[in-house]
């Protein structure tokens, strides 16, 4: 575990954001299951990639890094074998609620694994479900095991806990023998997220057509992708927040029409540049929540943060993460059942330690509320951003940010 002391100073410069990690994700999988050879090109390999590559050889894939960042894999082709498969998603919640699906369908069940805490986060909606269709499950604190197949047929989910349940179906069910129904029993949160997958699924050739609640799958096979992926709006967000609170920074690269959700950030952040109290909904986007919290905290005015209660399934209960996190340099912040309630401030005193809760976004919400304040932050494992963003600090140093590493216990 890596500690950080942070100096307070504007950072200075341009930067352009990684590549789309959520867009990536979804790349991978479409080219393990194509039949033939995709060329990804411009993959930032962060910890959740890593796993999601793991899950595309465990599928039967051949992945093989031709230079750094770009990837031929040759697919599966979706053939189907009876071994079940075995998978260390890491930390990553998206690699697995992508893949249990998968397994279903092409290896008859498999067994889950990941660090500590990824199978405590929410997996009701697939649980439900087996029970439904008769898979038969087994979940502990370090293993998820399933055994069953996946059938053609209409299938329902609630669309309240995450649109990655409707994301890992929507890969799984083409590679069926008849066509298929996918509907949500309440509207999805994050409906962005399955839009980005709906996209990528057509641009692998799968039959798909949208329904008022849901989507209509016809069987189909995936065909090679030539793809990068754009850059990523929720990595962006730190530093669009960084700007907000006077670095002068050019954020560059970003699509305007992106399918990403948290492309919001720039709406959401101009409606914060208003003076007096403001209520932002983040349901569609809550990833937003840390660094709206960063730039929050620095405002006139109470700003709620609501529709974010999800958060508390996250790689660490975002919402109380956040709250005490940002206590810890002197905000005025609390927790609400939903989101956040922030009574703004013009300074934050600093001169303290903050836990980053093993979670990247925590990390990165503070570098950007650390360049206001008046004292150094000492940051506990700030290393956790290699999750998502492995070279942020390195980013951060370039564009003028001043840290220090500090031996662990110090």
């Amino acid at each position: 575990m890596m500690d950080l002391l942070l100096y307070p100073g504007k950072l200075r410069g341009a930067v352009t954001p990684p590549p789309s990690k959520s867009e990536s994700h979804r790349l991978i999988l479409a080219a393990a299951l194509a039949e033939g050879e995709s060329r990804l090109r411009a993959l930032a390999l962060s910890d959740d990639l890593r796993a999601t590559l793991r899950g595309a050889e465990a599928l039967g894939a051949r992945v093989n890094e031709t230079a750094p960042g770009e990837f031929s894999i040759c697919g599966c082709g979706a053939k189907r074998r009876n071994e079940p498969m075995t998978l260390d998603c890491g930390a990553s919640g998206s690699t697995l609620r992508f893949l249990i699906p998968l397994a279903l369908a092409l290896c008859g069940g498999g067994d889950f694994s990941g660090e500590k805490g990824l199978l405590r986060r929410p997996l009701q909606p697939y649980l439900r479900l087996f029970d439904e269709l008769g898979i038969d499950w087994m979940l502990s604190d370090d293993l998820l095991r399933i055994r069953g197949g996946l059938k053609p047929g209409d299938f329902q989910l609630s669309g309240e806990v995450s649109s990655q349940f409707f994301s890992g179906l929507l890969f799984s069910l083409p590679l069926l023998d008849a066509p298929s129904t996918l509907r949500w029993t309440s509207p999805p949160v994050s409906e962005g997220y399955l839009r980005l997958t709906a996209a990528t699924l057509k641009k692998a050739g799968v039959g798909l057509r949208e329904l008022p609640d849901g989507f209509a799958v016809e069987p189909s096979r995936y065909r090679p992708l030539d793809a990068a992926p754009e850059k990523d709006w929720s990595q962006a967000a730190f530093w669009i927040a960084a700007r907000e609170l006077g670095s002068e920074l050019a954020v560059s690269g970003l699509r305007d029409d992106s399918l990403q959700p948290d492309r919001r950030i720039i709406e959401l952040a101009a409606r914060l540049r208003e003076s007096g109290d403001a209520t932002l909904d983040l349901s569609q986007c809550p990833d937003l929540l840390p660094p709206l919290a960063a730039i929050a905290v620095l405002r006139r005015g109470v700003c709620r943060l609501s529709g974010a209660s999800r958060l508390r399934g996250k790689e660490s209960d975002r919402l109380a993460s956040v709250t005490a996190a940002f206590r810890a340099l002197g905000a005025s912040i609390y927790e609400e059942p939903d989101g956040l309630r922030i009574e703004g401030r013009e300074k934050l005193p600093g001169g303290a330690e903050a836990d980053c809760a093993g979670d990247h976004r925590v990390a990165m919400a503070l570098a950007a509320a650390a360049t206001r304040c008046e004292k150094p932050v000492l940051l506990r494992g700030a290393d956790c951003v290699s999750k998502s963003y492995p070279d942020f600090w390195e980013i951060y140093q370039s564009l003028g940010g001043r840290c220090d590493v500090v031996e662990l216990g110090k």
